[in-house]
């Protein structure tokens, strides 16, 4: 990992540039199926039937003026004639004559209703009405386009940033590269790791054009990609690992040496060994290829971390933080308010991972300016996305519904609620009691409230803002902010916030005592996608790995070691803790979510264990396991965005054994209580 310092480089034009166009076009392609499904129900109120003008009628080539008499004297002479022995013989009944003229009238009048029909069509075809057809009809080949062309998005974003993360030094590891010896170790097993994912994709493709099934060209462009971007990451950690960067120490341990190694490193050189042990080199390939199957579900993150990008170059988190400094809150109760507040934007990022990489930096730079200490800052910003995953409209919660149809958003979401109050009330009850080391002398009402609501006028343009957005997709394209249509809502609302604020902050720029700092609209949609490009890179190749790891845990059978099912739910579920709280500490959110749903769900549904309930207490596991070393992964986040030294000088920071670890004991106290109780009181009212 390497500090953010990629956009002071040449390179920001061959990545940044392209990763927002992709992403653009992803919020392009979602959007116009909803201009679509408009269009067409405003071309039937301009003309009515519109739905048969979308394509030019056929002439009928039936005859309108046919001679019904002659029609019929001709139908009667094709029959055989009555003394006919052969007709007798295979039971030929003459038709009767009046039947014969019925149908041909019959058929005649339909003849002269479709020449009607398309008369009237062609008279309806004006020059308006071909216009329009031609733009609706080019919506919804951009929309069929789309559709088809999400995978292959998906794996140019994927290998695109994640060579820029390679490059930039920018992958998820246990500790920075400090040494030379990190270094060299790092990048070396960075480069094996990427060999084998190349290796691994043309042997899936060679095994896909020898088996006996058809390939598509689609499927083998989509082969050629990844085989392309592996090559090309293989060469961007070959070309690292020959370009040592200045400033790295000489010595180092071997073992801190392979700290520094990234987790998806980790991940692959563990799956590929054992794939290939099992004489399945193609199974990383696989694995990687079944992201296809969710291809929009990815792409989403990628969309959510570009808006917590974007929200870091808004004024809009420290103008939120404006309204609660008149209080003089303790820094206990300022981080306790800043990770209930983190819950809503958290529950429209999709996990608590994404919205650490979004907006942890955002957070932690807030509370050390209100004064809270280093470690509370840290174990704040690491929990600040723990929260708010069990609320609508989680983007985790929608897959486990997509996935398991034994449960419901609906009731996911309603219990998520309750949930949300439960780890809430434990991280207050933590921070004010086990964690107090300030006095609690809040401002006097009458002093803070006024400055509060003053500090809520300049909230009042970005509201209006958010509101003009949300009523525009509403009212113009019939589309509701929920957990379907957040992805692409939420990059339209940041682009709306970036473009007020520069017009504002250049108004004021303008000024004596104006916004000097600011660069612009341009730098700072260019800012955030230097940002994203790196940290999309980061995570979504750790998810990618994360979904490999879960094929080995599934293709070696260790769930089968445990019964498939319990007589007491209270056994199965103490297992269930145990095994979600690990996968939490070393799988990503959704490929933990897709081995659960293959694994353990059927054990905890067969053990009598509800549904709702399972995946209630599954949620609060992986965040409990996200936070719990030894990976900790929303810790390694946290790390990512604040910054090495920051993580530095708190460890170096004395006190008692709980003052110099509060970072990481603090949120464990907090999840530990609510996993104990999510997990174990909800079955004193319905196991047995």
């Amino acid at each position: 990992m390497a500090p953010s310092g990629f956009r002071r480089t040449g390179l920001e034009w061959f990545s940044s540039l392209p990763a927002c166009l992709l992403l653009l076009a992803v919020v392009l392609f979602s959007t116009s199926s909803d201009i679509h499904n408009q269009m067409l129900r405003g071309g039937e109120q301009l003309w009515s039937g519109y739905y048969k003008l979308r394509m030019d009628p056929a002439k009928p080539e039936c005859d309108a003026n046919r001679d019904i008499e002659a029609a019929v004297a001709e139908e009667m002479a094709r029959e055989a004639p009555a003394d006919d022995p052969m007709a007798s013989l295979l039971g030929t009944v003459e038709k009767d004559p009046a039947d014969v003229r019925l149908a041909i009238e019959r058929s005649v009048a339909d003849c002269r209703s479709a020449h009607a029909s398309y008369e009237s069509l062609q008279g309806q075809l004006t020059a308006g009405v071909k216009a329009y057809r031609a733009v609706e009809l080019f919506v919804a080949d951009l929309i069929a386009f789309g559709l088809s062309a999400q995978r292959y998005i998906l794996v140019i974003l994927v290998m695109l940033c994640a060579v820029t993360a390679t490059l930039t030094r920018h992958h998820i590891a246990m500790r920075a590269m400090e040494t030379r010896l990190d270094y060299t170790v790092s990048l070396t097993l960075q480069t094996i790791a990427n060999a084998m994912l190349l290796g691994s994709s043309l042997i899936f493709r060679q095994s896909t054009l020898a088996s006996s099934t058809a390939v598509s060209g689609e499927e083998l462009l989509l082969h050629n990609f990844w085989i392309i971007g592996f090559g090309c990451l293989t060469l961007a950690s070959l070309y690292r690992l020959f370009r040592v960067p200045d400033g790295l120490s000489a010595g180092g341990s071997l073992g801190q040496a392979f700290l520094s190694v990234p987790l998806y490193t980790v991940m692959c050189l563990i799956s590929g060994t054992y794939f290939a042990m099992i004489g399945h080199s193609s199974g990383i390939g696989i694995y990687l290829g079944k992201m296809m199957e969710l291809a929009d579900m990815f792409l989403n993150v990628g969309l959510y971390v570009w808006v917590g990008m974007m929200l870091k170059q808004t004024r809009l988190a420290t103008l939120v933080f404006n309204v609660f400094r008149p209080w003089r809150m303790p820094p206990e109760l300022l981080a306790v308010v800043a990770v209930l507040v983190a819950a809503v934007p958290t529950a429209y990022t999709g996990a608590s991972g994404i919205f650490v990489i979004a907006a942890g930096a955002v957070i932690y730079s807030e509370l050390r300016a209100a004064g809270a200490r280093r470690h509370l800052a840290l174990a704040a910003t690491a929990m600040s996305g723990s929260l708010g995953v069990v609320l609508r409209p989680c983007l985790l919660v929608v897959v486990i519904a997509y996935l398991n149809r034994e449960v419901t958003t609906d009731e996911l979401f309603g219990w998520g609620i309750w949930v949300f109050v439960l780890t809430a009330t434990m991280f207050s009850l933590v921070a004010v009691t086990v964690n107090r080391q300030s006095q609690f002398n809040l401002a006097p009402v009458t002093d803070a409230m006024p400055a509060s609501v003053l500090a809520l006028r300049p909230l009042v343009p970005y509201v209006l803002v958010i509101i003009a957005v949300v009523l525009f997709y509403r009212l113009a394209l019939d589309v509701k902010m929920d957990e379907f249509s957040a992805p692409r809502l939420l990059p339209v609302i940041m682009l709306a916030i970036l473009v007020y604020e520069h017009f504002s902050r250049k108004r004021r720029q303008d000024d004596t005592a104006g916004d000097t700092d600011y660069q612009g609209l341009e730098t700072s949609i260019r800012g955030a996608t230097n940002d994203t490009t790196a940290e999309i890179g980061a995570l979504l190749l750790l998810l990618g790995l994360s979904v490999s790891i879960g094929g080995v845990i599934e293709r070696s059978h260790i769930m089968e070691a445990f019964p498939q099912a319990f007589d007491s739910a209270w056994s199965a579920m103490l297992l269930m803790v145990v095994i979600l709280v690990i996968l939490g500490m070393i799988m990503d959110a959704f490929g933990a979510v897709i081995l659960v749903t293959a694994t353990v769900a059927t054990i905890a549904y067969s053990s009598g264990i509800h549904p709702v309930h399972f995946w209630m207490v599954t949620l609060v596991a992986f965040e409990l396991g996200y936070l719990s070393p030894p990976v900790a992964l929303n810790h390694l986040l946290t790390r990512q965005v604040v910054g090495e030294a920051e993580v530095l000088a708190a460890q170096q920071e004395g006190g008692t054994f709980y003052q110099r670890h509060e970072r990481i004991i603090m949120p464990l106290i907090a999840m530990g209580i609510s996993l104990v109780l999510v997990a174990f009181v909800p079955l004193l009212f319905y196991a047995n």
